[in-house]
């Protein structure tokens, strides 16, 4: 008999919806923005544009809505004219966020290893596609 883990079965569903959340393309972004300070909406959208990866105000709003929910992302309504609506991390968030970070910084330093694994690997492929 297997033993059972979390990531098993029935139980595997909430653990990876918030891994596919918090690891989501806009996610992963959101997070490590948030990370530096609390943002309004349209600064956290110009924020994510200077990674170079425009993000439309549909999707900004999914996401953020969907940390929110996952407790990650905390959204505070200003009640003034015009309304101001400020986001930040919640205790959760920021954990998570470091853990995003911390991915997110391997990855930059080690893509040059992972660009030649890449090279060696197709290569291998077309030699071998080759030879059959």
């Amino acid at each position: 008999m297997a033993v059972s883990t979390a990531w098993d079965s029935e139980a595997l569903c909430p653990h990876r919806l918030v891994l596919e959340h918090v690891t989501s393309r806009w996610g992963v972004l959101v997070l490590i923005a948030l990370l530096e300070r609390s943002y309004r909406f349209s600064e956290l959208r110009r924020e994510i544009g200077r990674t170079g990866r425009g993000v439309s105000e549909k999707m900004l709003t999914q996401t953020l809505q969907t940390l929110e929910r996952d407790g990650l992302v905390h959204r505070a309504a200003q009640p003034v004219i015009p309304p101001r609506v400020d986001y930040s991390l919640t205790e959760l968030g920021r954990e998570a966020a470091e853990q995003v970070r911390a991915l997110a910084a391997w990855t930059e330093r080690r893509m040059t290893a992972v660009q030649e694994a890449r090279q060696a690997y197709d290569e291998a492929r077309a030699t071998g596609a080759r030879a059959s």
